[in-house]
């Protein structure tokens, strides 16, 4: 086995004060000179790239109808016992307020305040309770500007309608008021990620400090990974938010929260596989710092090493196109390698400073003279015993059993509708729900068709003519251009599968309705639908690009480090394995416990990528053991004790990391919800199945071979 471990020599006094100053005062300065991660975080209006086509097509639009292309936010006002006099009043100061004072990015409003009764009542549904119009944004406008322009208009709706018709319950008489359309929405999400961060910060931690105390029944020993992940994150949000002022680095909320999570689990994680070494050597060695140095010896390599693999894994999302992958890459890998650093200097100088008293009060004596100074537990002992003496059954059965919970995965239903992804009591949800229980569902967000060429009477009355569109309007025509725009309005949620699916019939209708009188035709599509169709296939995109890159760089790595063509092959078979069974899993507990209909079309890549990384990290410290005790002995003996001296902290470990991505389970957004889920059972699966049982029990079988070509 190659080793990785840090050149130092001694952790003398000097040398454990230099490290944890060194890091205490980095931290320090970096937070003095450069911007906290969370100022430079930038909040999308798309998260798609420039060049998807649906992006092409709004751009297209924006410079052929400036005026009539934009983002809208939809204003619904409703009251079950039918929109009266007095409401439409407020209505048309509403629209007034607009006009006369707009908001940011604002471009149109229809002067609804203006037009006589019978001409405004074409904004209400058909049975009288409800009446909408669009506010349109600009087109380019960033979602800064889009959280600015929707509070405003929020202030002109308490001003016009009163506050309480934004807080009014459904089934409370009176005027209701919400914002929704595709501005709203961006809102509305941006503010649960906000809201999201600091609720997640403070969950996890006193996750992680509680399952250290119920573990170790240390306090002092519970704050190690606290303080550690602490002086982590400082050094990394400040690099990250330098990154982004200075060097053009891109991040969301999104990719904050799970960043949080990460380095929780995986900083708990390094801390825990150095203290269990240490305290193993705290019996051996009457000095502390003797069992640091040992212990120290035997970890920093594999902890180095497991930092490496992780980032090497989210690295390979930089060859993803889309921003809600790209954009992990660097951010998460920083993450992750500085955690690890953190990990081989500031972690050991500090618990070499606490000295034995860190375990107080369960304190470890020196006993030099006990025959099982240092040993395993009797549980980790027998797990390596009978993962050897058993090996056949045991790879057998770990296989069948993970492969078994495979079986769940063609019946994988994956969703991009974007709108069921959060809470049902968001606003701009609510105003949807009341929208297309009135009137249209696609009235939410048209698709806006772009015809160059052609007839744009013709494309309307094709496009009118297809199951799925409720109404076509021709919105505007260019003569001299040959150019049209015309809005679709759908019979379904614009979100939807189902609006998905239309898009390539409404596509071939427009053309062919457009140059039936011989013209040849062009037609585009914009729009949310358009965007969520281009976001699925960029996505498939993705997932057939990155994964073999993850397997490719992780395999490289496992055999620089371990020297072998062999346990490479089969470590990342189990892993892929346990991904597939942890896909399969999680599919059924967001099916029948949730009652979610479809998963996130985002967690099988976002899936992959953390679960094969972090369960390499836990193959990589049972086989850097394994390896460490083979040179000294046969397969078996190294087999068995391999897994007896790695067992405890695995597991301790495995349950810290499973319950730090479980924590995502407990917020308000469905895609991070179900990535903390899927996750949480993969980091489990890995933690009780694959680590103890089937590799060590691979390894026994192949015995010799497991290590070739490597002889020593």
């Amino acid at each position: 086995m190659h080793r990785f471990e840090p050149k130092v020599r001694t952790w003398s006094r000097t040398w454990r004060a230099a490290a944890i100053l060194g890091w205490l005062l980095a931290a320090a300065l970096l937070a003095a000179v450069f911007p906290a991660a969370s100022k430079e975080e930038i909040n999308r209006s798309t998260l798609l790239p420039a060049s998807a086509p649906s992006q092409m097509a709004t751009a297209r639009v924006r410079d052929a109808f400036p005026a009539s292309s934009g983002t809208p936010a939809i204003l619904v006002f409703y009251d079950p016992t039918g929109i009266s006099s007095a409401d439409w009043a407020a209505i048309r100061r509403t629209v007034r307020e607009l006009r006369t004072h707009p908001v940011t990015a604002q471009t149109q409003v229809p002067p609804l305040d203006a037009l006589p009764s019978g001409a405004a009542a074409r904004f209400a549904s058909d049975d009288g309770k409800v009446v909408s119009f669009p506010v349109l944004l600009r087109a380019d406008a960033s979602q800064d500007q889009l959280n600015q322009a929707v509070d405003e208009i929020d202030q002109d709706l308490r001003r016009a309608v009163g506050a309480g018709a934004l807080n009014l319950a459904l089934d409370r008489p009176g005027l209701h008021a919400y914002v929704t359309g595709p501005a709203g929405i961006a809102v509305d999400a941006t503010h649960l990620f906000q809201h999201a961060d600091l609720a997640l910060l403070i969950a996890t931690t006193l996750l992680v400090l509680a399952l250290m105390i119920v573990l170790y029944r240390s306090p002092i020993l519970a704050l190690v990974p606290l303080v550690s992940v602490g002086i982590a994150y400082a050094v990394v949000s400040s690099l990250l938010g330098a990154w982004a002022r200075y060097g053009g680095l891109t991040f969301d909320a999104q990719t904050l929260s799970i960043l949080t999570v990460l380095l929780f689990g995986a900083g708990t994680d390094y801390c825990l596989f150095l203290i269990a070494r240490y305290r193993q050597e705290l019996r051996r060695h009457e000095r502390p710092i003797d069992a640091l140095r040992a212990g120290y010896k035997s970890a920093a390599g594999a902890i180095l090493m497991s930092g490496l693999t992780v980032s090497a894994s989210l690295l390979s999302l930089l060859a993803a196109r889309s921003p809600s992958f790209h954009e992990f890459a660097i951010p998460f890998s920083v993450a992750v390698f500085v955690m690890a650093l953190v990990a081989i200097t500031f972690v050991p100088a500090l618990i070499g400073s606490l000295g034995r008293a860190a375990f107080w009060p369960r304190i470890p004596r020196y006993e030099p003279d006990a025959p099982d100074a240092g040993r395993p537990g009797r549980v980790s002992r027998w797990l390596g015993r009978t993962a050897v003496r058993r090996r056949k059954p045991v790879a057998v059965l770990g296989s069948l059993a993970l492969a078994a919970c495979c079986l769940a995965l063609p019946h994988v239903r994956t969703s991009y509708d974007l709108l069921s992804s959060f809470p049902a009591d968001m606003p701009s949800r609510e105003g949807y729900a009341v929208l297309s229980a009135h009137e249209s569902p696609g009235a939410l967000a048209p698709i806006d068709v772009l015809v160059e060429g052609g007839s744009p009477e013709g494309a309307v009355r094709a496009v009118q003519s297809l199951a799925a569109v409720e109404q076509v309007h021709l919105v505007a025509v260019r003569d001299h251009a040959h150019v049209a725009l015309m809005q679709v309005e759908l019979r379904t949620n614009p979100y939807s599968e189902t609006a998905m699916a239309a898009l390539s019939s409404i596509e071939r209708a427009a053309a062919k309705g457009a140059s039936a009188g011989g013209q040849a035709a062009h037609v585009f599509l914009a729009g949310e639908t358009a965007a969520q169709e281009d976001t699925r296939a960029i996505t498939a995109r993705d997932t057939r690009v990155v994964i073999p890159i993850v397997l490719v760089a992780i395999g490289l790595l496992l055999l620089v480090y371990l020297r072998s063509v062999v346990a490479p092959l089969y470590l990342l078979a189990t892993i892929v394995l346990s991904y597939g069974a942890a896909m399969g899993l999680g599919w059924l507990v967001i099916r029948e416990v949730l009652h979610q209909p479809a998963m996130q079309g985002a967690i099988p890549l976002y899936a992959f990528v953390f679960l094969v990384a972090l369960g390499e990290d836990y193959n990589i410290f049972v086989m850097s053991r394994i390896w460490e005790v083979w040179r000294r002995g046969q397969a078996d003996a190294a087999v068995e004790r391999g897994v007896a001296d790695t067992a405890s902290v695995i597991t301790s470990a495995g349950l810290i990391l499973a319950g730090t991505f479980a924590m995502l389970a407990s917020l308000p957004i469905q895609v991070l919800l179900q990535f903390g889920v899927v996750t949480a059972i993969g980091v489990l699966l890995d933690t009780f199945v694959v680590r103890p049982w089937m590799v060590p029990a691979i390894t026994a079988l192949l015995g010799d071979a497991a290590r070739w070509p490597r002889r020593t």
